[in-house]
Parts: C-alpha cells; sequence; structure tokens
C-alpha cells in the first residue's frame, strides 16, 4: 500500500473575527455637530449641547474608574474600560445605521411624493402630514439622536485614553461556530476508524 504525500504547510487553524464597531464607523454613519445643527433648524426640533454630551461622558467614565481604581488591577481596568466604551461606540453605530435607514427611505418616499401621477403619496386629509413628511420627521429625529450617541461615544473612548494611556480600539471577537468543531472532531473520530 502506498503511503500517502505529507503536505509541507503546517496545518493552523484560521479563526474568523467578528469585527468591532470603531470610532470612524461611528463617525461616518452619525451626524456630526454642524449637520445636527442644521437638522435642528431645518426641523424645528431641540439643538443638542454636543460639547455638553461629550465632557459628561468623558468626565462619567473617569469618575467610574477612579471609584474602581483600588478594586482593579491595571489591566483589569482597561478590560472593563474596554467593554464600556464599545458599548457606547456599538450603540452610536447603530443609531447611525438606523438612521442611514430612515434617510435613504424618507429620500424614497419624497422622491415618489414628487410624481403628480401616484394618488397613494398625495398628502393626507387636512391637518394630517403626508407620508413622505412623517419619514423626513422621523429621519430627523434619528439624526438627532445618532449625533447625540455620537458625542456619548466620543467623550468615552477619550475618557479611556485619559485613565488607560492607549488609544481605544474595539475587542475583535471570534466568531462562534460550534458545528465546525463537531464537525471536525466527526471527521477525525471516522478518519481514525479507517486506519
Amino acid at each position: 500500500m502506498a503511503k500517502p504525500a505529507t503536505s509541507n504547510r503546517s496545518s493552523a487553524r484560521v479563526v474568523q473575527l467578528r469585527k468591532g464597531a470603531t470610532l470612524e464607523m461611528v463617525r461616518l454613519t452619525c451626524p456630526d455637530s454642524a449637520q445636527a445643527l442644521k437638522i435642528a433648524e431645518s426641523f424645528g426640533t431641540a439643538v443638542v449641547d454636543s460639547d455638553g454630551i461629550r465632557d459628561e461622558h468623558e468626565r462619567m467614565v473617569t469618575a467610574s474608574s477612579a471609584s474602581l481604581a483600588e478594586g482593579l488591577g491595571e489591566k483589569a481596568m482597561q478590560i472593563h474600560l474596554q467593554r464600556i466604551v464599545g458599548a457606547f461606540v456599538g450603540s452610536a453605530h447603530g443609531a447611525g445605521q438606523f438612521y442611514s435607514r430612515a434617510v435613504s427611505e424618507a429620500r424614497d418616499a419624497t422622491a415618489k411624493a414628487s410624481n403628480d401621477a401616484r394618488d397613494e403619496d398625495l398628502d393626507g386629509p387636512v391637518g394630517y402630514d403626508s407620508a413622505a413628511q412623517r419619514k423626513r420627521e422621523f429621519a430627523a429625529d434619528m439624526g438627532v439622536q445618532a449625533h447625540a450617541l455620537r458625542m456619548a461615544a466620543e467623550g468615552a473612548v477619550a475618557a479611556y485614553e485619559h485613565v488607560v494611556g492607549e488609544t481605544w480600539k474595539p475587542f475583535d471577537r471570534p466568531v462562534d461556530n460550534p458545528g465546525a468543531s463537531l464537525d471536525r472532531k466527526a471527521a477525525d473520530a471516522q478518519m481514525a476508524a479507517l486506519g
């Protein structure tokens, strides 16, 4: 019986990573201060105190870490803050993605409403806004919320850098795939049975 040729490649296990949201991703999806002000002025909503939100969240995370300083070691503090800041950034990124979808829906509805031949997109009864207007107002509300969460995330990231002394980066966790490891174990057992 001939012996199979062996490969020189090492059997390195490839681990897929689930990428966490970054502050850059938040900045790409959430309105900045100028855009949030323009939304507030155009739609008559409250003007958000961007700097106040950022500063308050930076103080809050910094104060929280100071109260934990005696009970946590340096590495434990870094891991704890990594998770806290990751939650702020993830929340802002989710809000930014939701805002982007709301803007797309508002654009579509507004474009459809400009077509005079479409009866279903005409203004509602007197005293009620059109569907397109409601979608634009909803997108504006989501934009202000996404901006507020962006500022909270920026404050938390600044606090992390202040406390830990390093720039915050998201934790990229391995993708859980228990089925693949079970399949591999079954394949190994079957190959062992074959000799």
